[in-house]
This record gives structure tokens, sequence and C-alpha cells, in this order.
């Protein structure tokens, strides 16, 4: 399947700028899913109970309390802003995201996203709000109107969770963990934790559920069902970089940087409930929340499957593609610039023959491990710093993309083009195919990958116009720009599904995954 069809058109619609999503269910439903314990809206709001002080996810398995004593919440800061600790049965920390307020282009929105990349552990509140083009006390105004917190709040609420984890699945040092959560102070993390908790993080620690993996930590990531981690497996599968990642039949790995401390890590399903076991290894523990965080965003593990499906099935020709993968997820990258680069390189060309370029590019400049991480993975992507001057004809890249590649790694050096979170994406477009060689697809398709937009779309790829022709023709760019229409915020799911629909027809006899 080629995932090519670079037309250099420029009039696709720009992105309509997604309003603020709803804090919280209706309240009716919050009620049928807590008392059903329904997992589908695990994440989406969480429940206080009065008489106890404690919130949980709607999926804890303790008694139903009386409706009289029960308060929901948008989200766990919210909760604990009220008073209320987290519970130690249902574990809030391991609760999936939100998608409505981490993957849209509200101010909130977009903060959340830069929250999440680590904007509050060293900047300032002020410069978050720089960043999202609003002052610091509106954005702290937008952030309590509409989740109930404020921005320091929600960071911190967010490291405290992320603390509760490690404490409880690993048997990382106390003040290991202090880092790993943000904090540079083990006196403050201990006086956080023991305030929002009503617990010592030592008293935690007495029953611990720790599972070992060697000198690799074990965590648990969680998700909302259905998904289809086969079907991330199979598309990452058909694009792995030997030497630096590997896919097997049920399990991902991949070894990352720095060269002189590197890390590795593997993905595979946890064995029972729904999340996804994490085995990482990570020399430096100030490190393992970004980590985490990247990888939820790789993986997609706070997708929302019935929102996505309610604007996609309601007909047409993704209807059948939603019965029969009602799971599929969008599976991101690890690295902007590592997308980038082969996004161009699969200009026109099939996914097997630009991994094949891909693969020779890593050979030849990829930064070898003195040990490597795992049996197989013993190098690094390479570098801007190594490519921008590198004569990519050598490994048989011809001379325009090659051109192209040393462009985009100058534009990075130079920060003419970026991959920041917070950017919209008609924004992320313009400034990506203001470089040469760069269009609509190649753009689209990077922020699919590398920001995992929801609403990216590579209109003018051959595949996409052949699969939603759905009568053996083909569409028209601006056809399927217009059919796509009624496909936001979700437009990248879409691709995702249409590709899939090609890649299953391709082979009929295989088994569903």
């Amino acid at each position: 399947m080629s995932e090519s069809g670079e037309f250099r058109a420029r009039g696709s619609a720009s992105l309509q700028r997604m309003p603020a999503p709803t804090a919280l269910p209706d309240p009716h439903v919050c009620e049928q899913a807590r008392l059903s314990r329904d997992a589908r809206f695990d994440g989406l709001f969480f429940t206080a109970v009065t008489s106890t002080r404690i919130y949980c996810r709607p999926v804890c398995p303790a008694p139903a309390p009386k409706p009289s004593n029960v308060r929901y919440y948008a989200n766990a800061a919210a909760a604990e802003a009220d008073g209320f600790r987290p519970c130690l049965r249902c574990r809030p920390e391991l609760a999936p995201g939100n998608p409505a307020w981490q993957r849209g282009e509200h101010v909130v929105s977009r903060a959340l996203t830069l929250i999440d990349d680590g904007a509050l552990t060293e900047g300032s509140l002020d410069g978050l709000a720089t960043r999202v083009g609003v002052g610091a006390r509106q954005l702290r105004r937008l952030f309590v109107e509409h989740l109930g917190a404020p921005p320091l709040s929600v960071h911190t609420t967010r490291r405290l969770l992320f603390a509760k984890q490690l404490l409880t699945e690993t048997t990382l040092p106390v003040t290991e963990v202090a880092l790993a959560s943000g904090f540079g102070s083990l006196r403050r993390f201990n006086a956080a934790f023991a305030q929002a908790n009503r617990i010592a993080p030592r008293e935690l620690r007495r029953q611990p559920h720790a599972i070992q993996a060697g000198d690799a930590l074990v965590l648990r990531l969680g998700y909302r069902p259905p998904y289809d981690f086969q079907g991330v497996l199979d598309f990452l599968r058909m694009r792995a970089l030997p030497g630096i990642e590997q896919v097997q039949a049920h399990a991902y790995a991949r070894v990352f940087g720095p060269a002189d401390a590197p890390g590795w890590l593997r993905l595979s399903a946890w064995p029972d409930g729904h999340a996804l076991k994490l085995e990482l290894h990570c020399p430096q523990p100030a490190r393992l929340l970004p980590l985490v965080a990247r990888l939820r965003r790789m993986f997609d593990l706070d997708a929302e499957p019935c929102a996505i499906a309610a604007t996609l099935g309601a007909g047409g020709v993704l209807a059948p593609l939603l019965r029969k993968r009602p799971g599929l997820r969008l599976p991101g990258g690890w690295d902007g610039f590592e997308i980038a680069v082969r996004a161009v390189l699969g200009q026109q060309i099939s996914v097997a023959a630009a991994r094949t370029l891909a693969a020779r590019i890593v050979q030849r400049w990829g930064e070898p491990l003195a040990v490597p991480a795992l049996p197989g993975l013993e190098r690094l992507f390479p570098t801007p710093e190594r490519l921008a001057e590198a004569d990519l004809r050598e490994v048989g890249v011809i001379n325009a993309r090659a051109e192209t590649i040393r462009g985009i790694a100058r534009a990075l050096l130079e920060g003419r083009a970026d991959f920041r979170a917070e950017q919209p994406l008609d924004e992320f477009v313009a400034r990506w195919t203001a470089l040469p060689g760069i269009g609509e697809w190649t753009a689209h398709y990077m922020a699919m990958r590398a920001l995992s937009h929801p609403d990216a779309f590579p209109a003018a790829d051959l595949i996409l116009r052949r699969a939603a022709a759905g009568d053996g023709g083909e569409l028209s760019t601006r056809a399927l720009s217009v059919m796509a229409d009624a496909w936001r915020p979700w437009r990248a799911y879409a691709v995702m599904h249409l590709w899939r629909s090609v890649a299953d027809q391709a082979q009929p006899s295989r088994k569903r995954a």
C-alpha cells in the first residue's frame, strides 16, 4: 500500500476553529456510566463522594455510594481543588486523559498539551500563556471556567498522580520518584503528596504492587475501549526501522537517546483490563514523565472512540469501516524530525520503498550505541545536525528529496520550522509548506504522525481518493476535501480507516487483527 500522492495542491480549506468542548457529560449519562461501571467513560469524568472525601473513576469496583453523596468533576485537578483525595482502589492515575481537552485547538486544549510536555515543570505560567497567545490572568480564568482548577493545580495534580503510580507500581526510591514527577525538592514533594493523598509517600509504599522486568520499570498505561492495539502494531510494523525499533507479533520496542545514556522501552498488552504494559529502562528519572506522555500520544491512548464514531459513522463510506474496526487509533511518531524525513522519502513511492531508504540513512548517519540497549536495537535516528549537509544520494535518495531533507534539517536548526505542540494545524501547514519540496500532503502527514493532530488530512493522497470513491473510481482532491468536511474534527481517523480498508482488501485471506 502506498500513502503517497503529493500533488502540491494549495487550495484546500483552512482548519475551522474547534469550539470549547463540554466540560462534563450530561449528569444522567454520568450517573448511568457510574452505576454500570462503563469503561468507555473512564477519564471523561470523576466521581467524588462527600461522605468519604474520596474521588474515583467511573469504573471503580467499590460499592456505589448514594446519589445524594455524589459529585461529578471533569478532571482530577478539579476534584482535588475541592478537597477530595484519590481512591486507592480504582487509582485515578490510571485513567486515560480526556481527548476533548488534550487534542483540540481551544486555548485550554493547547495549554494542556504543553503542560503534558512539561511546560510548567521548569517554565512559568506567564511563559505558558504567551505560548498560547493570551495573558496569564485570562489563561487562569479559562482553566477555572472550563476545568474547575487553575493551570498550576492541573500541573501539580498531574505530577502527584504520576508519583502515586510510581510509588505503587515500581521500586524506585522515593527521592527518584520525586525527581521523576517533576519535584526538585524532596521536602516539597513529601508535603504536596501528603496534602493531596492524606498519606505520606513512604506509607503508600508499605503495600507495593511492583512488577519487575530485570532492571526495567513496569507501568500500566490505561486506555478507553475499544482499542485496536494490533492495528497500531500492524501500522508501525510496516514502517519499523531496523536498529531503532522492533515490532513483534504482540509488542513494540524502541531505543531512545541520548547516546551517552540511552534507554529502551517495550509495549505490549496488559494481561487483563484496558491497559498496555510498559517496560521501560530510563537512566535519567527526570525524563520518565515526558516519556510516558510521549508514548500515550504515540499510541493514542487518550482517544474517545464513541465521540469519533458518532461523527465518522453517521453514514457513507466510513460507516462499515467503523463497524469492522471500532477501536482503530491514530498511530503517532516518536520524533518530529524522524517523521519529517520519512514523509519526504514517502512522496509518491510505496511504504516499503520509503522504509528501505530510511533504513539506509539510519545505517549511514545514525549514531551507534556503544552497548546495544536490547538485541537488535543499537542506533539512534540521525539528528538534524548530522543530515543538514549529508549527501543522501549516497544511499539512493534522489537529488530533489535529498535537498528537501537537508532543507528541513536547516529550517529546524535555524528555527524557521518546528514541531511545537501548541500550534494550530493551519499555522503548522503554512509554515512547513513554505519550505521547498514540502506540499500539502507532506505537511498534513507530518501533522498526523508528529503532532498526532486529529484533524490532519492529506487530501491529495491517491489511495485516499480511490478508497473514498468506493466504486472503483477516483475522487479529485477538491471533492475529497468537501466530503471530509463532515468528518471534522476527526479527519485523521478517517484517513486511518480508509488506508486500513485498502490494506485489508489487498490481503483478503488475512485474519482480522
